[in-house]
């Protein structure tokens, strides 16, 4: 019998080649090679990359026998997953492989700014001795403020609590039973930013976290706080933080990752109070022998044709046909519900599955819901195995609820949930026709009919009449194109919802600009990952 060919297009560890075991003919191929890449790949049922290979919609087209992408890391920027997806062909990371690293790394920056290591180094290789010079600031009694309280995040808290340091964490996804759990005190932004004297931001990287500690946030710290970014380039304004480093509105900078990597040319790399390292947060044996090893085993999963839970688009596996449509839609309204659930800790979700679909096995779409829930909140990577585990840590009381019987709807899916301040947030959706054309029918208890795209506006407001206009002409002078809109109310001079589909992101200025002027107490954008 024919051996399925596994092709290995970077070095990995010598754990990952026993982990995929005798079963497979293994090959290796330099996938920096292009023309030797595309020559490989044709006859590959997986291939095996980190991030130096770029498996884009050529590759995929090349390979007609290709079931599985399997990415020995957590980034996945060079892969083509749309592409991937259309082909059938699962992708595969390793999520919760450099967790341990990034943290310690992250440590090693707080230490390296409070104690100047690099630059007195560097002094006193050159020859020169300057104890006066270096003179720094210990860790014990001196607060640090965790700004994403994920995996990382909890790990950062930890080591440091081991310093006596006092803990101090801004994440409005977290529960205050989780933070006392972890010996956190959660703080809004602000008094985070007032109190710290060493800032760590463990964000995903999103439209509203891109630049979200800009001019005013390095205004509102304290002139002798450093602030490290291992996470996400692009989370701090890079102009913004050089001139508060060049005038002293803050002490210093350690800094991973750059919104260019490499930043060649940045004002950044030649202060003296930034310590930069080149994006090493997963650059540890131990985290690229756990991620090798991580996914030769989904490798062996996927080719075995079982459901893999470090799959990011769940291609292939043992899920009925009638199921898959059901997950990406089961994600893109775990991301609408998480835009509507912003405001307060999320408490409890209630996934709910009405109609013929309860025919089948649905349990996966449990885990889609909340893994679109994540998406966009954390910073690791949310996985079909992570993502239950991100709600259990947080505190979130999760259950999953089916009715045979669907009224309206041949299948519905919804998605409950309680907040902390006692406000109830909702959000349902289906497949129509034979193209299966995602569509939200719900949201916080209106009627609506919108197809699901890129770009969704959610308003809440007192309904009256030129509302419309008032927003129609704040988008039409930003060049904001409005693709589809709808307009739902429960009673006459009640409260209306506005769903918009808009073409492009929307800035956050404009969005504010138009909540004030129609005085909304609902105002979100939503952008879909897919």
């Amino acid at each position: 019998m024919t051996k399925p060919i596994v092709l290995i297009a970077e070095e990995l560890s010598p754990a990952t080649i026993d982990a995929l075991g005798p079963d497979f003919d293994i090959r290796m191929v330099d996938g920096t090679d292009r023309p030797a890449l595309l020559d490989a790949v044709k006859a590959a049922s997986a291939i095996l990359v980190r991030s130096a290979t770029k498996v884009d919609a050529e590759v995929i087209s090349a390979a007609p026998s290709l079931k599985v992408i399997a990415r020995a890391g957590v980034g996945l920027d060079n892969v083509d997953i749309k592409t991937a997806t259309s082909a059938g062909v699962m992708v595969v990371n390793a999520p919760t492989s450099n967790i341990v690293s990034a943290a310690e790394l992250t440590v090693g920056h707080i230490l390296s700014l409070a104690r100047h290591i690099p630059a007195a180094h560097a002094a006193l290789a050159d020859g020169k001795w300057k104890r006066s010079a270096y003179t720094g600031t210990e860790l014990f009694e001196k607060t640090i403020g965790i700004i994403g309280l994920g995996r990382i995040g909890a790990l950062i808290a930890a080591r440091l609590q081991a310093f006596d340091m006092r803990v101090v964490a801004y994440d409005p996804y977290v529960t205050s039973a989780r933070a006392q759990q972890l010996g956190v005190q959660l703080l809004s932004l602000d008094e985070l930013l007032a109190e710290s004297d060493f800032i760590t931001i463990h964000m995903p990287k999103t439209p509203e976290t891109t630049g979200m500690i800009s001019t005013p946030q390095l205004q509102a710290m304290k002139k002798t706080a450093y602030i490290v970014n291992v996470a996400r380039g692009g989370l701090i304004d890079e102009d913004a933080l050089h001139a508060a480093l060049v005038s002293g509105e803050i002490a210093g900078a350690g800094l991973d990752v750059f919104v260019n990597e490499p930043p060649t040319g940045s004002p950044l790399l030649s202060l003296p109070n930034v310590v930069v390292t080149p994006h090493l947060g997963a650059s540890t044996d131990e985290a690229q022998e756990k991620a090798g090893i991580s996914v030769a085993n989904s490798v062996r999963l996927a080719l075995g044709g079982d459901l893999v839970p470090d799959a990011v688009n769940v291609a292939g596996g043992v899920i009925d046909p009638y199921v898959r449509p059901a997950i990406p839609l089961f994600e893109k309204l775990g991301q609408v519900f998480s835009g509507l659930s912003h405001s307060s800790p999320l408490m409890s979700v209630d996934v709910e599955v009405r109609g013929e679909i309860t025919k089948y096995d649905t349990s996966v779409l449990r885990l889609a819901a909340l893994k679109g829930i994540f998406t966009n909140v954390v910073s690791e990577s949310v996985s079909y195995v992570n993502a239950p585990l991100l709600a259990e840590q947080r505190g979130i009381d999760v259950r999953t609820l089916t009715f045979e019987e669907s009224p309206e709807y041949r299948t519905v899916l919804s998605i409950r949930g309680a907040l902390s301040d006692g406000t109830q947030v909702s959000v349902s959706g289906t497949l129509v026709g034979t193209k299966q054309t995602e569509k939200i029918v719900e949201i916080n208890g209106y009627e609506v009919d919108v197809p699901i795209d890129a770009h969704l506006i959610v308003m809440q407001y007192i309904d009256r009449p030129g509302i419309v206009a008032i927003y129609g002409k704040e988008f039409g002078e930003a060049q904001i194109n409005i693709a589809g809109m709808q307009i739902a109310r429960q009673e006459l001079g009640g409260k209306a919802l506005s769903v918009l589909t808009v073409d492009s992101p929307v800035p956050h200025a404009l969005l504010e600009k138009v909540r004030t002027a129609i005085d909304a107490d609902v105002m979100l954008e939503v952008d879909i990952t897919e």
